[in-house]
């Protein structure tokens, strides 16, 4: 049976990003250093890496497809990623702001979400089929999965480093019970797999 999975890389002191987070910045000051192990050493992290890919559809938040900030984006606004995106598959962006379908190279078509958590994982779970789907993130989206008991795995990236301030991925989630599956670790990360227990 698929899950809902997450995938999210920590600091020790538990941000996914830095402060100051802005447009230019999008992961806050020092956040960007938190995915070191994707880029510099992608052979030893393969596994995890194929993993985060490994899903038949995503969730993201609207931070997370267009930066910091509550305004709507630009209409020419396309994602970070370029045209061909790494998903591969449908992503739905949890939004206030309505957009029409934004379809990319690749197989990635960005669906935007106003009705909730609940719609866009209802719509997700269609779209995978008898695959997971992934929450992608950020912080916030993810402690919305988890607050509402609708996550079954969480996978931690833990990057050795303190980012001092800045988005938190467990405020707010209130009694959570974890049982930690799997712990691997790698000169620049640890990555443990946990499942959430209801």
């Amino acid at each position: 049976m698929s899950q809902v999975t997450c995938d999210l890389t920590v600091s020790l002191d538990g941000f996914v990003a830095g402060p100051n987070q802005r447009l230019e910045e999008p992961l806050g000051d020092g956040g960007e250093l938190l995915h070191r192990w994707m880029f510099e050493d992608p052979e030893a992290n393969a596994p995890e890496i194929d993993g985060i890919l490994a899903a038949g559809a995503f969730i993201m938040g609207r931070n997370m497809f267009a930066g910091p900030g509550p305004a709507a984006w630009d209409k020419e606004w396309r994602g970070w990623w370029g045209e061909e995106p790494p998903y591969h598959a449908p992503v739905f962006v949890l939004t206030h702001h309505r957009r029409e379908p934004l379809e990319m190279e690749g197989g990635t078509t960005f669906t935007f979400v106003t009705e909730g958590i609940e719609s866009a994982l209802a719509q997700a779970r269609e779209a995978a089929g008898d695959k997971d789907v992934a929450i992608a993130g950020g912080a916030l989206t993810a402690r919305q999965y988890l607050s509402a008991g609708l996550m079954d795995e969480l996978r931690l990236h833990i990057s050795p480093m303190v980012l001092g301030g800045g988005e938190r991925l467990l405020d707010g989630v209130g009694k959570l019970t974890l049982q930690q599956t799997e712990a691997r670790g790698t000169g620049l990360v640890t990555h443990v797999r946990y499942r959430v227990v209801r």
